[in-house]
């Protein structure tokens, strides 16, 4: 009898050995899955992802620092959970995510992960290493949509012009395709890696006539002192609509 009860002492032992194994072997590969998901990427292929028109790019870096040209959102690192709002709604959506060396983006990239994005792309080396290959200076978005305009209405809205170059830049000249349209800069002179907003207003009515009525793009021209990057430009777009 002794020996019955050490028999099912052992297979009693056994199996919950077998449970803990298998339980912490899932665990660990679903662990491996999260990070897995998360690709650690060069600046070069970085800066190509980010030429996608579905791409999502995202700052974590605290404090905040000038922004790579483009970026969408910036959240600190260890907030990502509570600004789920500021993420995309599709999770399938590739989102590139840095920080200044790539240890903060490395954690909001597990936590992206972890929230069931599937193409979570981390900067390796971050801006740091950003900036030795990706030299530029930017006017973005490229284009900003106002939707249905009142005529006699009169709407604004912002771009930002950074400098994203470790040299300083002076902004010389600033202008528009049409006197509907108005653009002034905050800052003339920005200093390495430094960035400021552009403001612009549209105004339809200004012409007094049917000129700007209907679907219309207007442009945004900004000269610079930078050889490199002589002028820049962003557009508008409206539907101005008179009212019956």
């Amino acid at each position: 009898m002794q020996s019955k009860f050490i028999v099912i002492g052992i297979l009693v032992v056994t199996s919950l050995g077998f449970i803990w194994f298998a339980n912490r072997s899932g665990s660990k590969k679903i662990s491996n899955q999260v990070n897995n998901i998360a690709k650690l990427v060069s600046p070069e292929v970085f800066a190509e992802l980010a030429k996608s028109k579905d791409a999502f790019i995202l700052d974590v870096h605290t404090p905040e620092q000038t922004h790579i040209p483009g970026t969408n959102a910036f959240i600190p690192y260890d907030q990502i959970g509570k600004n789920t709002d500021k993420l995309p709604k599709d999770k399938t959506a590739p989102v590139l995510v840095y920080c200044r060396s790539g240890s903060m983006s490395a954690s909001a990239a597990k936590e992206l992960a972890s929230l069931g994005y599937t193409q979570v792309y981390d900067l390796a080396g971050g801006t740091d290493a950003y900036k030795k290959s990706q030299e530029s200076v930017s006017l973005t978005p490229k284009t900003k949509a106002f939707g249905t305009v009142v005529y006699g209405d009169v709407v604004t809205t912002n771009f930002t012009l950074t400098n994203y170059s470790p040299l300083p830049v002076k902004i010389t000249w600033v202008s528009t395709s049409c006197g509907c349209t108005k653009a002034s800069v905050e800052k003339k002179e920005l200093g390495a890696y430094e960035s400021t907003a552009v403001n612009v207003s549209f105004d339809p009515a200004v012409h007094k006539d049917d000129t700007d009525v209907g679907d219309l793009t207007r442009t945004i021209f900004i000269r610079t002192d930078n050889p490199n990057y002589p002028e820049l430009e962003s557009t508008i777009t409206a539907t101005v609509v008179r009212k019956e």
